[in-house]
C-alpha cells in the first residue's frame, strides 16, 4: 500500500484530531445512533485537549457522514481549526476510534482501507475484448479493443474452398488474439493494476495470455464464468474475481515474509536486507532505507513510545537523541506513527501482515510487529 494520498498531513505540525468514524444504518434509529456517535467523539477529542476549532471542524465533518455515501465509514484529519483530509474507509471500524495527539493516528487506516490489489478484468471473445479496472472506487472503464469481424466463424464441410476459408478464420482469430493482448498490456500498465484476469472465450483468452510479455502472463488468470456478451454477468463471475484478488494479496504478502525471513541478520551478523524492532527501523528510516515497512497489527512495539520533531526524519528511540537530531522540542509519539509518516514521505510501501494467531506456524513475524524490508544491504555496527 502506498501512503503517497496522505501527503496533506506531513505538511504542518498538530496536534491532529483523528477519528475513524461508522455512519450506522439509514433508517431513523440509525440517525440517533449517528448523533450520538458524533457527540462521543467529539467529547473525548475535548477530553484529551482538543481546541474548540478543531473539535468544531471534526463535528461538522462527521455529520455530514451517511450510509448512503459511506457505508462502511470515513475517517477524518483535523488540526489548527480545519479538516485538512478526510478519507472513505472500505471496512467499518469495529469500535470508534478518536485521537488527539501530536501525529495523525494512521495504523487503522492500514485495516480500514482496501488493501485489496487492482485488478484489471478483461472480457475477450474472438472479436475483441472490454476492459475493466476493479479497485476501492469500484468497476471502471479501462478501454476496449476490437480486432477484424469477418471471417470468424467456421464451416462444417470438408470442401476445399471451405477448408481454405476455415483457415482465413483462424489467421483472423489468431491476429485477433494478438491485438487484443497488445491493447491489454496498455491497459494493464495504464490501469496501474496489480493482476489481470481474462473472462470469456475459452480458446481466445487462453491464446491472448500466451501472447502477453512475461511479467503481465505472471500475475493474470483465467475464468470460466461470465463473458464480453451483455447479460453475462454472473455472481460467480465477481466471486472469481474477488478470489484473484485475494490469492494475489496473500500471496503478495507471503513472498514478502519469506524475504523478510531470509533477510534478517544471520550468523555473526552479516549483512542484511530486513531490519525489525523499534531501535533498527527508526534508524533504517532516518536513512530512507525502507523499501517495505511491515506492520502486524497486534504487534506490541507498535505503541511502544518514541519521539519525533516536526522533519518526518527526525525519529529517534530517546529524546536527547531527537534534540541531537535538530529538535529542540521533540514530542512524544507511538512508534507506528512515527515510523509510518517516515515510510510515507519516502514513497516507501507498506504492508499489513496476518495477526501471528492467523500465522500459518503462529510466529511472531516481524518481532514486535514491525519490521522491514530494505532498499540496499545494510552492514550492522559492531557490537
Amino acid at each position: 500500500m502506498q501512503l503517497s494520498f496522505l501527503t496533506p498531513l506531513f505538511d504542518r505540525r498538530g496536534p491532529w484530531a483523528t477519528v475513524y468514524f461508522d455512519p450506522a444504518q439509514n433508517d431513523e434509529s440509525g440517525a440517533k445512533r449517528r448523533e450520538l456517535s458524533v457527540r462521543e467523539a467529539c467529547r473525548t477529542l475535548e477530553d484529551e485537549g482538543a481546541d474548540a476549532a478543531t473539535v468544531q471542524a471534526v463535528r461538522d465533518a462527521l455529520m455530514d457522514v451517511g450510509p448512503a455515501e459511506d457505508p462502511s465509514g470515513r475517517v477524518v484529519f483535523a488540526a489548527g481549526g480545519e479538516v485538512v483530509l478526510s478519507h472513505r474507509l472500505s471496512r467499518p471500524p469495529q469500535r470508534q476510534i478518536a485521537s488527539w495527539a501530536p501525529l495523525p493516528r494512521l495504523t487503522p487506516l492500514l485495516e480500514l482501507s482496501s488493501q485489496d490489489p487492482v485488478c484489471l478484468v478483461a472480457y475477450i471473445d474472438r472479436t475483441g475484448a472490454d476492459f475493466e479496472r476493479r479497485g476501492a472506487a469500484g468497476p471502471q472503464d479501462a478501454g476496449q479493443v476490437e480486432g477484424r469481424q469477418h471471417p470468424i466463424h467456421r464451416t462444417a464441410t470438408a470442401d476445399w474452398s471451405e477448408r481454405h476459408f476455415q483457415l482465413k478464420v483462424e489467421n483472423t482469430w489468431e491476429q485477433n488474439a494478438a491485438e487484443i493482448a497488445e491493447a491489454l498490456k496498455t491497459a494493464y500498465e495504464e490501469s496501474g493494476a496489480d493482476l489481470v484476469v481474462l473472462v470469456g472465450d475459452p480458446r481466445e483468452r487462453s491464446a491472448v495470455r500466451e501472447r502477453l510479455p512475461e511479467a503481465v502472463r505472471e500475475v493474470t488468470t483465467q475464468t470460466e464464468h461470465g463473458g464480453r456478451a451483455a447479460g453475462s454477468s454472473s455472481p460467480a463471475l465477481e466471486e472469481a474475481v474477488e478470489q484473484a484478488r485475494r490469492q494475489h494479496q496473500r500471496r503478495l504478502v507471503e513472498e514478502a515474509l519469506d524475504r523478510f525471513r531470509a533477510g534478517r541478520v544471520g550468523v555473526a551478523d552479516k549483512p542484511t536486507d530486513a531490519v525489525e524492532g523499534v531501535p533498527a527501523l527508526v534508524e533504517a528510516v532516518r536513512e530512507h532505507r525502507v523499501d517495505t515497512l511491515l506492520i502486524r497489527p497486534d504487534g506490541a512495539d507498535l505503541a511502544r513510545e518514541t519521539w519525533a520533531g516536526a522533519d518526518p526524519d527526525q525519529v529517534a528511540v530517546r529524546r536527547t537523541e531527537a534534540q541531537t537530531l535538530g529538535e529542540s522540542e521533540p514530542m512524544p509519539v507511538r512508534a507506528d506513527d512515527a515510523l509510518l509518516r517516515a515510510a510515507a514521505v519516502t514513497a516507501a510501501d507498506v504492508l499489513v501482515v496476518p495477526p501471528s494467531d492467523e500465522d500459518g506456524n503462529g510466529a511472531d513475524v516481524p518481532t514486535g510487529g514491525l519490521g522491514a524490508l530494505l532498499r540496499w544491504t545494510y552492514e550492522p555496527a559492531p557490537a
